[in-house]
């Protein structure tokens, strides 16, 4: 889950991370408000949860409380890559001497996090590795032994910096490891972490990604992402809601089924058959009646989907269930889609006397299955 520019300066300023003091407005009479307890020159900036606003024309400046008023109506009606703003968060300009990177992420190849620094900031890290890789910084973070003050001493160092200064980086670099590991987060950064004239380090921008899966420890984040502004899409929040792993494809063909692994082999074997999937949703182990009813719901709720193929390999989760799941999804939806169903395991001929009753026809074989969805949907 991605966090808000102002949600994440926030976090910092908890941590003793120096940031822009500043204000949210959603309005142009909150941002006179805001700006009327500033101090000029002022950095007016759009909230929106996608990187690159910058360039987009999402971030302007103003001298006086009625160019800043000017300023945040022009946000509030513009889009972003088609995603509209809502918010701006207007801050204290800083006088910056020099324009510093420093995020961590994760390293999936070596199974640990990986902090990344550049005296190069003000741009995205992918740029500065590709325009000057030898100015990129990378420190593998041993998961044991964790990020320590001699390891964020040594990043200082690297970067040109001494004496007060080489403190002072470190102990930021120190806080915004912290920071990571208390808001699980995928990836947290600082760019540009400003440098001041007076020799100072500020972050003037910061980016903060929640691990989805850690979100039942951030539960005001996780309330936000149902019923707030999120990135997620209609049926992203849907899935969210009934605890369903959902995710948007390009294709015409809806899959539904219980397991990661299950779910990835049949949109394999879809596209091995010349198919192209609309999604991939796993409604995980043992899926009662009702989460196969809303997960039939969020998937036929794709106007680009012309048929749904159900996989079904019943262990934990019966197949009698999933049955009855479908009838009901079918008859609360209205259900007109045509419908491939491949269902074998536990309760597996209740299962098949439950929708055979009611005129669906349930195949047994996933190739079988595949082939025939395939076909339905050209």
């Amino acid at each position: 889950m991605k966090l808000f520019e102002y949600e994440a300066k926030r976090i910092l300023a908890k941590y003793g991370i120096l940031t822009p003091i500043g204000g949210l407005a959603t309005n142009v009479s909150q941002a006179r408000e805001i700006a009327a307890r500033l101090k000029p020159p002022f950095a007016i900036k759009a909230q929106v949860l996608i990187a690159g606003r910058g360039k987009a024309g999402g971030i302007l400046f103003a001298d006086s409380v009625p160019e800043v008023e000017k300023a945040t109506e022009k946000l509030l009606n513009m889009q972003i890559r088609g995603i509209p703003v809502r918010s701006v968060w207007i801050e204290e300009k800083i006088q910056i001497n020099k324009e510093l990177y420093f995020g961590i992420t994760t390293d999936r190849f070596n199974k640990s996090y990986v902090a990344i620094a550049s005296a190069v900031g003000g741009m995205e890290i992918e740029e500065i590795a590709e325009k000057a890789p030898e100015k990129v910084i990378k420190f593998l973070i041993n998961p044991q032994l964790g990020f320590r003050s001699f390891h964020a001493s040594q990043i200082a160092r690297k970067m040109g910096y001494a004496g007060s200064q080489l403190v002072m980086l470190g102990k930021i670099f120190e806080s915004l490891y912290r920071v990571g590991m208390d808001y699980d987060a995928e990836l947290i950064e600082m760019n540009p972490l400003a440098e001041t004239f007076d020799g100072k380090f500020v972050a003037a921008d910061a980016r903060i990604i929640i691990d989805d899966n850690a979100l039942f420890r951030h539960q005001e984040y996780k309330k936000r992402l149902l019923e707030g502004e999120s990135e997620l899409t209609t049926q992203e929040q849907e899935a969210v809601k009934n605890d369903l792993a959902y995710v948007k494809l390009d294709g015409n063909i809806g899959v539904i089924g219980n397991g990661a692994g299950l779910v990835m082999a049949t949109l394999d074997t879809i596209q091995y058959y010349g198919g192209k999937p609309a999604n991939f949703l796993d409604v995980g182990g043992g899926a009662s009646s009702e989460k196969i009813a809303a997960a039939l719901k969020i998937v036929l709720s794709d106007p680009n989907v012309k048929a749904l193929f159900i996989n079904i390999l019943g262990g934990i989760t019966r197949c009698d269930e999933v049955a009855r799941g479908i009838l009901e999804a079918k008859e609360k939806a209205g259900v007109t889609k045509p419908v491939v169903i491949r269902l074998v395991g536990t309760n597996e001929e209740e299962g098949k006397r439950i929708l055979t009753e009611a005129g669906i026809h349930v195949l047994e074989s996933m190739e079988e299955a595949a082939q025939k969805v395939v076909e339905i949907s050209k």
